[in-house]
């Protein structure tokens, strides 16, 4: 007869010394994220609840979702791990996960099922791309431009065309997207990018095509930049995440549109780093429970237009919370948004990372 929890709860107490067990759960959260807007959201949708239903715990959050690779492995050797959640790109959960900095998760008894009971593993299907992996969100990077300063882009191509569209552009402060972009506007098929980016002649020429831009390029490292250089007319298009030209667009009325044009879809969640101690360990797997149900994650969807990774959120997403526009048309995923999109090969990046960024660093120094 297969044990309930309860009663391999109970088993396990009579086994294990009180101070070993897992029930004393901490009383502080520190959360790393990404600041702005999507922090923001996360706050709302997942923690002000919990904290409603938790008074006594203490949430604190960190901005350095960026690095979090980084400062993990550093962390782990130092054998002081200070941060209990960490929200990652999907690339980087796999590598984490791949040395051994990041707990496993068993979905189906670590998360909630949907309401109609699916699994949890189901329900996110394959957006689950790491054993170590929670996703929350499906965005988008794309681009923003001025519609006053320029004429409507159709084609991210725009970018490359400084007679066209002249002006500064910002990108983001890594080989991730710009590679991608740089080979398929110098005429490399969409399937065709990775085989040719892990050559070096596929590198070269993903450089070579940004060297043409590169006096014009701004380059930034958080969400935030983009949109303030757009609204401050410093630059007349540039990279972000959707979230945060959704926020600008509606929410500021800046008089920046939206070029949908080969987006690229990427996937946002949650590892929970190697090591805890068991009682802030208990505390974390709590939250992680209770912030990826299906209601919490449709939740999310009322303040960032990012679609929510479970199948069962998506029908429950409906109007801004404060704005009460409608959502779903603003999310990456909607139709009239996804006729030409770019996919990351996540295994690809987790095993390039590091060559390419330092590849991509060195082009930037010269």
């Amino acid at each position: 007869m297969k044990l309930s929890k309860l009663s391999a709860l109970a088993m396990t107490t009579a086994l294990c010394a009180p101070s070993a067990f897992a029930e004393e759960m901490a009383n502080e959260l520190t959360l790393v994220s990404w600041g702005g807007a999507y922090q923001t959201s996360q706050h709302k949708a997942y923690v002000e609840p919990y904290l409603a239903a938790n008074p006594d715990v203490k949430v604190v959050w960190d901005e350095s979702s960026a690095e979090a690779v980084a400062k993990i492995r550093a962390m782990n050797e130092a054998g002081n791990v200070t941060w209990d959640l960490v929200d990652v790109v999907a690339s980087d959960s796999m590598r984490l996960c791949d040395e051994g900095l990041a707990e496993e998760i068993n979905h189906d008894e670590d998360l909630a099922a949907a309401p109609d009971g699916t699994a949890a593993s189901e329900d996110f299907g394959d957006l689950i791309v790491s054993d170590c992996f929670v996703p929350q969100i499906v965005y988008s990077t794309t681009f923003g431009y001025r519609t006053d300063l320029i004429d409507q882009p159709d084609s991210v191509c725009a970018i490359f065309d400084t007679e066209k569209y002249p002006g500064k552009r910002s990108l983001q402060k890594r080989p991730i997207d710009n590679m991608e972009w740089a080979l398929y506007c110098d005429g490399v098929a969409k399937d065709e990018i990775y085989d040719v980016l892990g050559t070096d002649e596929g590198v070269a020429q993903a450089l070579a095509k940004l060297d043409t831009i590169k006096d014009q390029v701004v380059w930034w490292t958080a969400g935030a930049e983009t949109p303030q250089l757009l609204a401050d007319g410093e630059v007349v298009m540039g990279s972000t995440f959707n979230g945060r030209l959704f926020s600008a667009i509606a929410e500021q009325g800046q008089p920046i549109g939206m070029l949908w044009d080969m987006q690229s879809f990427d996937l946002d969640g949650w590892v929970v780093p190697a090591g805890l101690p068991a009682d802030r360990k208990a505390r974390v797997m709590d939250f992680l429970k209770f912030a990826t149900d299906t209601q919490r994650l449709a939740d999310q969807a009322a303040y960032i237009s990012y679609g929510p990774a479970r199948a069962s959120s998506a029908p429950l997403v409906g109007k801004h919370a404060e704005l009460g526009i409608e959502m779903a048309p603003h999310m990456p995923t909607d139709p009239a948004n996804a006729g030409n999109v770019h996919v990351y090969d996540y295994e690809w990046w987790a095993d390039n990372r590091d060559d390419l960024d330092a590849k991509f660093q060195a082009w930037l120094a010269k």
